[in-house]
Parts: structure tokens; sequence; C-alpha cells
């Protein structure tokens, strides 16, 4: 059935076969296999300590009897809500190891969104940094199905140099922990794993769901996508089959978080599969990121564009040699052109004899599904599909497929594609569309173009999205929360153009009646945002309305308040 679908890029993919073998195994059996072929290759780097494949299969096999130990059985949720730490990768590939699902959230997220994902996903166990304990314990009489908390810190990580470092800087300003907290700190957890005396062990096969990743699908409502081993292990494979310069020992500098699919997927899976060293940085600033540039000499670099915004802002970095780049990818938002010419022009500055390679993906398939390919670059492209994957464009709302370089859906189909959205059949149904060539799409929600050579274009989204720092905002999500506020009557949210974060997060409000429009009223609400809204998706400003712009069917046009901010920036 494949044979009647298009692959105009064909001729394009150079030394990348169209079709690959996957492992059939899990992805931490994938992670074993590799880690037989190099044990003492490095598997990760983190804050002046190294780690070998040997040392980080022995450690992740700890942390799987200490689960088990806990009682935590196949197919139930372990919610990791942790930043880029060995602990993360740790506790991560230990969930698979057991059979059960890591449901991946960013700990900066509110009170009320863990309160909602670990609900969503009735997680039974999950792990955080003692920064963040206060939120888990503040919404924990809420978690019913939420029997362990368990309680790491970043010096558990540290050498023991690093750790009266730490002890003495950041970690004076981390809140103690109540003597009566309902926790299991993280070296008596793993103490627990030594008095398990069973298999840790329990089989699963490639197609059985592994990891929930969250976004707002097509309709801009947080789900959980559901994904499997499979779906990971492909696009280890698919990542350096579309980069064949990588060998193994290659260091990734993995700054994306690992609960983003692109973190999760490109940074830390893809070469950890693959005998890739993982340089984990668990908190983004720019400087901190070009002194790491300098430091490690990494290979690859991935991140969103503001990564590479906040990168050309740096004073200082004339002598930073990039020669050691085999590869810069770009994904998570729009790369614009000139954003593009700017940054390739560092790179030559600085030593690198390569370009970005802009890519595009969705939660939908972990992350990149396609990318610019080393034989050809076509300015303003999002690239061509990676092996065994398949793209169309279709006139919205159908299957039909539209000719080349005419406007459509985004459908994409291959072997990364998820499983569901948890809890959300209807949606899921509406997604994962089998069309007559017998294939699985998704329907991406997104609009674009294809050339006759199969190069993909982005051109905007269908659902209403805000992308902040490479985050995606859902206005109708942050609207709920201003309108569950007692002053307001109405509320609209845009994403207002910047030029390092390349949207911010806006709200216009109507107040109700006997309110009055002014700064406490601003900073009161502000407040009240903090509380029910993840800090990357905070308004940074609030504009008061006597009332909002309607469209004919009486809906908020959100249109005409951005056409309004667009000409006062111009």
């Amino acid at each position: 059935m494949q044979n009647s679908v298009k692959t105009p890029w064909y001729p394009f993919l150079g030394e990348t076969p169209a079709h690959l073998e996957y492992s059939q195994r899990t992805m931490m059996g994938a992670v074993e296999e590799i880690g037989e072929k190099y044990p003492q290759y490095i598997a990760w780097d983190f804050m002046g300590s190294a780690t070998t494949y040997k040392a980080a299969i022995a450690q992740i096999h700890a942390c799987a009897k200490a689960l088990r130990a806990l009682g935590i059985q196949p197919d139930e949720r372990v919610t990791i809500c942790m930043p880029n730490t060995p602990q993360t990768v740790i506790m991560f590939y230990a969930v698979n190891m057991i059979g059960a699902i890591a449901n991946m959230i960013h700990p900066l997220s509110a009170e009320g969104e863990i309160e909602f994902y670990l609900n969503d996903s009735k997680s039974v166990a999950a792990i955080t940094l003692d920064q963040f304990y206060s939120k888990f314990a503040n919404i924990r009489k809420n978690t019913p199905s939420l029997k362990n908390l368990i309680i790491t810190s970043v010096k558990d990580a540290l050498n023991p140099i690093m750790k009266v470092g730490y002890a003495l800087t950041q970690g004076r300003k981390v809140p103690k922990l109540p003597k009566d907290a309902d926790v299991i700190l993280w070296k008596d957890f793993l103490r627990k794993g030594e008095s398990f005396s069973g298999e840790a062990r329990v089989e699963r096969t490639d197609e059985q769901p592994a990891v929930i990743l969250y976004s707002g699908g097509t309709t801009g409502v947080t789900k959980g996508i559901l994904l499997s081993n499979l779906n990971f292990n492909a696009l280890g494979a698919q990542i350096i089959a579309m980069n064949p310069m990588f060998v193994p020992g290659d260091k990734m500098l993995a700054i994306m978080p690992m609960f983003h699919g692109f973190g999760l997927g490109v940074s830390i899976h893809s070469m950890l599969v693959n005998g890739g060293r993982c340089i984990l940085i668990p908190r983004f600033t720019p400087q901190t990121y070009a002194q790491l540039l300098a430091k490690y000499q990494p290979n690859f670099i991935a991140g969103v564009p503001t990564l590479y915004e906040a990168l050309l802002r740096i004073e200082g970095l004339e002598k930073l040699n990039l020669a050691c780049l085999k590869g810069v990818f770009s994904g998570g938002d729009s790369l614009s052109v000139e954003l593009k010419k700017r940054f390739d022009a560092f790179l030559k500055a600085h030593g690198a004899t390569i370009e970005v390679r802009e890519g595009y993906g969705t939660t939908e398939c972990v992350t990149a599904s396609c990318l610019t390919p080393l034989t050809k670059a076509k300015e303003g492209s999002i690239g061509i599909p990676f092996p065994d994957t398949y793209y169309k464009i279709v006139k919205v709302g159908t299957q039909q497929e539209v000719p080349y370089g005419e406007e459509g859906e985004i459908c994409l189909a291959g072997p990364t594609v998820m499983l569901e959205y948890v809890n959300h059949p209807k949606e899921t149904a509406d997604t994962l569309q089998t069309h007559p060539d017998g294939l699985t799409w998704v329907h991406t929600g997104d609009l674009g173009i294809m050339d006759e050579d199969g190069f993909i274009y982005f051109r905007q989204r269908i659902k209403r999205m805000i992308v902040t720092s490479g985050y995606n905002v859902y206005p109708s999500q942050i609207e709920n929360i201003l309108d569950a506020h007692e002053a307001v009557h109405m509320s609209c949210v845009i994403g207002v153009k910047d030029p390092y974060k390349m949207q911010k997060v806006k709200a216009f409000i109507v107040l109700k009646p006997g309110y009055a429009p002014d700064d406490a009223m601003k900073n009161h609400i502000l407040d009240y945002c903090r509380k029910h809204i993840a800090k990357y998706a905070m308004p940074y400003d609030i504009e008061f309305r006597d009332e909002l712009p309607k469209t004919l069917v009486g809906k908020v046009a959100y249109r005409v308040l951005e056409e309004e901010e667009s000409q006062r920036a111009s």
C-alpha cells in the first residue's frame, strides 16, 4: 500500500537510506545493547562528573530494583518532574525497565497543572527536586493515586568537592524539608532496592506504551500523548541515519529539557542508543551555555530559535572555537530566514564548517520527523521526511491530497507516530486517521506546502497557539484561568512578537462592574496567575479594556487584538 504514497524527496536523501531496521527491544534494552559494546564510553557528564555506560546501566538497575521494592507494577505511571540531571535519566530508564510508564512533566509547572498531570495519568509515584517539594505538598490531598513521592537534590548527583560548593551557594536557597514530610529521600529510596531479591526487569515488547508527554494536540487543550518503545527507538535510528557523520563517543549538549520530546528524544535517547555522550544541562542561561560550548566542545547542539538568538546577544565570545560542531539543529518553532543567516554567520566566524539545519515535528510523533538534508537546503524550508516517514499535504478537514505548491494541512505517517491521546478517544480518532493508502496519518493541525522536490514549508498553525521560547502556550487554557478570577468578566490572550522569546504572552481583560482597572488590580491578577500558570506561560502584561472586539458570531476576535499589537510594534 505504501507504494501509492508519493516520495519526491528520495533523491535528496544522499547517504541516508529510505528504509531502516529498528530495534525490537525496549528503550532500556536498546541502551543496554549499546552499553555492552561501549562500556567505558561516557554516557553523560553533569557538573564536573562523568558517568560511563557501564556505571550508568548499573545505576539504572539499582533504581529499577528500588521501584519494584515500592511495589510499582507494569503499566502503572510514574511522574518525573525534573530538570536535566542524572537522576532524571536514571529514573526514566528504570521506569522503562520495570514495564511502567514514565509521565514527563515540566518542573516549573504551576501547582494546579501538576495536580492535573498527576490525576490525568493516575500516577502512583513521582520524583522531583527538593526545591519543588512545596508544590507537591500543597496538592497532595487532591491526588489520591499518588502513593510515593521521591525527593532528590542536585547535590545527590555531585562529586564530593562539587557537593560542598553547591551547599555553600545554590543549596542555601533551597528550603529544608519539614521533618514530618511524607516523602522518600533519594538515598533511602535506593537503599530499599538493595533488599529487593527478585528480577527487576519486566519483559515488554517494542510496541507497548512507555512514555507520556504533554501537548495541546490540534485543539489546544493539554493532553497526555502516549508513546511506545518503538516510537523512541525508531527516532534514535532515524536521527543517526540523517546524520551519517555521527560516530559513537560524539558529544551532544543536552540543553533541551527531558519533559519535551525534542530534549528527551533527540538530545538524550537518540544519543544513548547510539553510544553518544550527553552533556546534561539542568538550567539554561546564555552565559553558562557559551561557557559549556567552550569547555566541552560538543559535536552536536539542538535547540529552539530562542537559544540561538540568546547566543548572538552575548558579548566577549571572540575566542570561542566552534570547529568541533558537526550538526546544529533548530526546531520547536519557526526559524526566521534572518535569524538563520545571522547564526550561520556566527558559526562561520567561530570556525564551524556547517550551517543550522532546520527541522519540524510534533509531540504526536515524539519530536522531529523532518530535517533539512545534508545534500540541499532551501530557504524557508523545514526539510524532507526522515526514513520510513511519509508526508502529504491535504485539503483542511479532508484526506484529499492537494497538488505540489498548494497550501493545506500537514499530515505525516511513520514508526514514531503515537499510540493515542490518554483519556481522549475522540481526539485520538480525529488526529490519527487511516487513509485509503492503508497508512495511519497524524493530522497535525499545521498548514504547510510541499514543493515538487518533496521539501516541506511550514506556514502557520490551524490551531490557536503561542510559542514562547520553544514552549507551547494555549491561549484558551490561560483564558479559562483568568475567567475564573472573581473580578474578571472576560479575557483574551494573544502572542506578541518578541525579539528574544519569538512571542510573549499578553492578556486583555474586561473587569466585572465594581472593580477598578488600576495597577493594584493588575498586580492582584498577576499574583493569582503565578499560582495557576507555569512561569514560561505567564502574561508579561495585562491590558484592561471596556470591551473586547467580537466576530460576527459573537466570539472574541483575537486576531483584531493581534493586528493592533502588530501595528503598535511597527
